[in-house]
């Protein structure tokens, strides 16, 4: 049996393909103006690295801001359970998921049997996503693939004491002609996002074992940053994290296809 996800976010389109329950492809791209050319786009790409033709899938699950836009959906399902389906099948002993994704933060909690318990969001401020982090590339002109190496690099803790993008990359653009370290100041944005992000999960109470999703989570520092805001050791799924939702997605459209 062959079924799919489609995760359509604000910044990436994200699809995967799995056989049989496993993941035979997968692939994110840069989201376009059009959800509905993204959706097309990322499931062709995603098809062809499994090597079938996309008539072979029987049955598939949308998710993600765009999920209203993805035609060939049999189905549609929210962030929150897709993230919690993905993480748990990737790891069973998973209590606690953060999703951080382009426009939002989620802190997710789940019990035994992967189901979601309690969540939170926030999608009413850039600070804590990942757009947080690419406005403040742009500002210290460095690649924002980079920014988790450079982290690693700092000597000296900066407090960043604004959380709002305008006002935080005025105070990155002072601390620029100060002339510091760029390294220390993006380990001080790492963390300065960190404890935002863990100051929402805590809202829900952080059971161990804590995993981080989303594109965020490819980033080192921020990975380090939010183990320490959290005082417990995130660990790392064995998938690519960015993935996650329609990896959760293409499970729930699993069981569709199954008759569940």
């Amino acid at each position: 049996m062959i079924t799919a996800g489609c995760d359509i976010g604000s910044l990436t389109a994200k699809a995967v393909v799995l056989k049989d329950g496993k993941i035979v492809g997968h692939q994110v791209i840069r989201v376009k103006t059009n959800p509905a050319e993204s959706a097309n786009e990322v499931i062709r790409l995603a098809a062809e690295k499994a090597g079938i033709p996309i008539s072979d899938i029987t049955a598939t699950v949308g998710t993600g801001y765009g999920k209203e836009h993805i035609n060939f959906a049999s189905s549609t399902c929210s962030e929150i359970s897709c993230h919690a389906k993905g993480a748990w099948w990737n790891l069973p002993s998973v209590r606690t998921i953060i999703d951080i994704g382009g426009q939002d933060a989620k802190a997710i909690r789940i019990d035994e049997q992967g189901n979601v318990a309690r969540y939170i969001y926030n999608d009413k401020c850039a600070a804590g996503t990942g757009r947080f982090l690419e406005v403040m590339a742009k500002a210290l002109e460095v690649d924002l693939a980079d920014m988790g190496a450079l982290s690693a690099r700092s000597t000296e803790r900066i407090r960043i004491s604004n959380q709002c993008v305008i006002f935080a990359e005025t105070e990155v653009v002072s601390l620029i002609n100060e002339g510091r370290e760029t390294c220390d100041i993006i380990c001080g944005l790492h963390h300065a996002m960190a404890n935002r992000v863990a100051s929402l999960a805590k809202s829900i109470e952080v059971h161990e074992e804590v995993v981080m999703t989303g594109g965020v989570a490819k980033n080192s520092g921020m990975f380090n940053a939010l183990s320490e805001g959290l005082g417990v050791t995130v660990k790392a799924l064995p998938v690519d994290p960015q993935i996650n939702g329609a990896l959760g997605a293409a499970l729930f459209a699993a069981e569709l296809a199954a008759g569940k």
